[in-house]
């Protein structure tokens, strides 16, 4: 005997198809669904059991229909009767209002659709309220009304009002108005809904009192100038009926009968006052109306203006270059009534209309040092007072040519002609050495000094010197050796049995790039001949200093201390020599992991150009590694702070192995996120006492561990997708944890949430973690080596099925002997099983007789017939 459960439409679906491709003897002309219309109701709360009888079929495709939509439940069962006789139901626990409607079933068949008789499900209950009182302001004695309006079923509902703890009136049919002819202080509503079912009382609502409104607080003047200003205000309390304009009042002293008035809508709450007289002591105050009256004014609040800016001009600008350095002059204002008030002069500098620089000097005199030579540079000068700044000096453009020269005088006085003629002068002298050097030349390259005096016989003597010599190989290179890069002495004693030399490795091809550097393959010359396959993993160039690299060879030394067969190994570091004068690029070699990071590995099998399938144990198989190699970091007292799928590697065998030890923080730029100045934080992994207390642990590596196995039940995808990285401390700290995967073991995740416990020394242990992961691991292999599994994936086809379809199964609640549907709606999958009562008899130990188990079977088949359940069928 089987009995089959749905698992969701998509579930559904594929076991369809795959029956009738099967089953294409199926006698097609002979189904039907049996049943009658029917109409039920049900208290709101209660347990409700639907049925639906078919026959003439002998693997029917069985839907459940609310309202013209697909009932998407996993509380359908349907059990056959005899070969071709099956009889459907579905389960609803705890009917609510929202559960009313009209359902019916559908069986389709070789393109052939049949539906049953509808049943009208109406869920009765307590009145459900559609209208509550509001909260209102009325004037003191004034008439208003309340609403309230509730509905059934079951109907009629009457609605009963109270004003405060007495009731008011009469009991009124729903929807119901209450006129009250009004109140002389704040009183509170509220209205009863009675139908048979009983009764539900609606929120409380206040009527407050309208009021004149108190005075507005906190004035500020802001915005001065020498001939305007603004006011700003907080509005005191409105009195419970809105504020519509405020009144504000501007005097040269409280005294004042003569000040100016000016009333203003609010909001908002602030005003401009223009108009104002410079250098002037003045005095604000202001009040706000609502429909109820005026408040009181506010104290005074006084201000003064600015004075004047000023108005004259900095003239004859001049500047003349010392070494690296502009001195920038100009003529002193003309004396004036502003001289006592002058606070100096400002100056603005610019280059390609960007300004570079501004500066504010006492004297007639100021030194540039900011500027680029090879730029031309725009200067201006002003005046300045406690008003701002005067009007502008006309530019004064220093080209770039001009300043290289070394010298620029003032234009006023100066005659062009001795400049004229000594621009003149150098040319001819550089024209004339020019021609001599090159007549030379060509002399030294066509013989050199080859003929020297006839001697002897006559012979002429030949003589040579090279011209000149050439050196084309480039800039000098300076091996690169620790005592060249200036770190300390005790990393110098770390690193100098694991120093390898440049030549012994030749770089290949790239095999990750970053932000901060890159991991290429390499091809490393072991002391016997033979070559090695490694990973180097380098800094980018140009963008490190001597501290970068102390900290790059410093977490490089924490890895030679390793040997464990799930941690990554340290093979060597070597500096990469550069030219004289560049510091060497400091490198790590890592042994060559050939299916690379695990995050890649896991997205891949996901959505790759050719995915494929990773099997429960599989992945168990990479959290245990996992743990196992942080049991081992957490037993040398090394914490990782930086656990994730990324930061494991995958090697030939498909061993995960645990890499990255701090080193990804400077490589990789991908789920950090930055706090001001400090470090890339992969906030997402980061446990709360790390978040808030930047405190790192052993414990809150446990914590990024639970995210790790989140990552890898999920096939790599990103945990709290949508959720911003400055958002997460808020999201945990309310009690918001990971939601659980869909394919997801229960133990498994119940394992995840220990390891996000808030308490840090709540969390279980590396090595507890890897006991338990185990422990299921072992569960799961003796139920795939069963010649009668529980569950028989029929999903997919044989071939591509990579994994037992039992390992989909939670198996935390089978050993207690459960019943067979529950365990079965415990599955949250996207497949569809086939389930046997007598395999799982076998499983838990018992020893009823198949007979046993078709016989309650049977009871349950004749409990629904007679119409026992809360329900009965169509």
């Amino acid at each position: 005997m089987e009995m089959k459960q749905s698992m969701g439409i998509p579930g559904l679906l594929v076991l369809g198809l795959w029956a009738l491709a099967l089953r294409d003897t199926a006698a097609e002309a002979g189904m039907k669904l049996t049943g009658s219309p029917i109409k039920l109701k049900v208290s709101q709360g209660q347990p409700v059991k639907l049925n639906c009888s078919l026959e003439g079929v002998e693997e029917p495709e069985m839907l459940w229909i609310k309202d013209g939509a697909v009932v998407q439940s996993v509380d359908q069962v349907y059990i056959p009767l005899d070969e071709e006789h099956w009889i459907g139901f579905l389960s609803l626990k705890s009917v609510e209002r929202t559960d009313s409607g009209k359902y019916w079933c559908q069986v389709e068949n070789k393109g052939k659709k049949e539906e049953s008789q509808q049943v009208w499900l109406i869920v009765e209950g307590v009145p459900y309220f559609t209208v509550e009182p509001e909260d209102l302001s009325v004037s003191p004695n004034a008439p208003f009304h309340m609403a309230c309006a509730a509905v059934g079923p079951p109907e009629p509902v009457t609605i009963v009002w109270w004003m405060g703890d007495f009731r008011v009136g009469l009991p009124d049919i729903s929807p119901s108005i209450l006129n009250v002819s009004g109140i002389n202080q704040s009183t509170v509503f509220s209205c009863e809904a009675h139908n048979v079912k009983g009764l539900s009382s609606s929120r409380t609502a206040t009527v407050w009192i309208k009021a004149m409104p108190l005075p507005p607080s906190n004035v500020t003047i802001t915005q001065v100038t020498s001939s305007n200003a603004s006011v700003m205000w907080v509005p005191g309390f409105d009195g419970r009926s809105p504020l519509h304009s405020c009144t504000i009042q501007v005097a040269e002293s409280p005294e004042d009968q003569d000040g100016s008035t000016e009333v203003v809508s609010v909001p908002p709450f602030t005003c401009g006052l223009p108009g104002l007289k410079h250098s002037t002591n003045y005095s604000v105050r202001v009040q706000c109306t609502n429909e109820m009256g005026t408040s009181p004014f506010t104290d005074w609040v006084y201000f003064q203006t600015l004075e004047l800016a000023p108005g004259s001009i900095p003239q004859n600008l001049h500047v003349i270059q010392r070494d690296t350095s502009l001195v920038l002059g100009w003529e002193e204002v003309a004396p004036n009534p502003l001289k006592e008030n002058l606070l100096g002069y400002r100056l603005e500098w610019s280059q390609e209309n960007i300004t570079q620089g501004e500066m504010t000097v006492q004297e007639t005199k100021a030194n540039l040092t900011t500027w680029n030579p090879q730029k031309d540079l725009i200067i201006r000068v002003c005046v300045l007072n406690s008003a701002g700044c005067g009007p502008w000096s006309d530019t004064l453009l220093v080209a770039a040519q001009e300043i290289v020269g070394g010298q620029r005088q003032p234009p006023y006085g100066t005659s062009w002609v001795p400049v004229a003629l000594g621009i003149l002068t150098a040319l001819v002298t550089a024209v004339a050495l020019a021609l001599i050097l090159l007549r030379k030349r060509r002399k030294e390259t066509r013989f050199g000094h080859v003929f020297g005096s006839v001697i002897g016989r006559g012979e002429p003597v030949v003589h040579f010197r090279a011209a000149r010599s050439f050196n084309r190989e480039g800039p000098e290179r300076i091996e690169a050796t620790l005592d060249s890069i200036g770190i300390s002495d005790d990393l110098k004693t770390k690193l100098k049995d694991v120093l390898i030399q440049e030549q012994q490795f030749t770089l290949g091809r790239m095999l990750g790039k970053g932000e901060f550097g890159s991991v290429r393959e390499a091809l490393l010359k072991l002391e016997d001949g033979s070559l090695q396959k490694v990973a180097v993993k380098m800094l980018k160039a140009d963008i490190f200093t001597s501290s970068d690299i102390e900290e790059f060879l410093r977490e490089a030394a924490c890895m030679k201390e390793f040997d464990h067969p799930h941690v990554t190994k340290l093979i060597g570091v070597s500096l990469r020599s550069r030219a004289k004068g560049r510091l060497p690029i400091p490198m790590v070699i890592l042994p060559f992991m050939k299916h690379g990071d695990l995050h890649a590995f896991l997205v891949m099998s996901r959505i790759g150009e050719n995915p494929f399938n990773l099997p429960l144990q599989t992945l168990l198989k990479f959290m245990i590694d996992i743990a196992s190699g942080m049991e081992y970091l957490s037993s040398k007292n090394f914490i990782h702070r930086d656990l994730a799928t990324r930061n494991c590697m995958l090697d030939e065998n498909i061993n995960v192995c645990v890499a990255d030890f701090g080193l990804s923080k400077k490589i990789y730029s991908g789920d950090y996120y930055r706090q001001g100045c400090a470090s890339k934080l992969p906030v997402k992994w980061l446990a709360l006492e790390s978040l808030a207390d930047n405190l790192y642990t052993t414990h809150s590596d446990v914590w990024a561990f639970g995210v790790t196995m989140w990552e890898i039940v999920t096939r790599g995808q990103t945990p709290y997708a949508g959720i911003e990285n400055a958002e997460i401390y808020n999201y945990l700290i309310s009690g918001n944890r990971l939601k659980q995967p869909p394919e997801c073991l229960e133990d498994i995740y119940d394992l995840m949430c220990r390891c996000w416990h808030s308490e840090p020394k709540l969390r279980p242990s590396f090595g507890v973690l890897k006991s338990q992961l185990e422990m299921i691991q072992g569960r799961m292999s003796m139920l795939s080596s069963s010649q009668d599994p529980l569950y028989v994936n029929i999903g997919e086809a044989k071939e591509t099925s990579g994994s037992n379809p039992a390992l989909y199964t939670s198996f935390g609640n089978l050993d207690s002997g459960e019943n067979v549907a529950e365990a079965a709606a415990a599955v949250t999958s996207d497949y569809r099983y086939i389930m046997s009562p007598l395999c799982l008899g076998n499983d838990v130990g018992s020893d009823r007789h198949p007979n046993e188990a078709e016989g309650e079977v049977r009871s349950l088949l004749q409990e629904l017939e007679t119409g026992e359940l809360p329900a009965t069928g169509c």
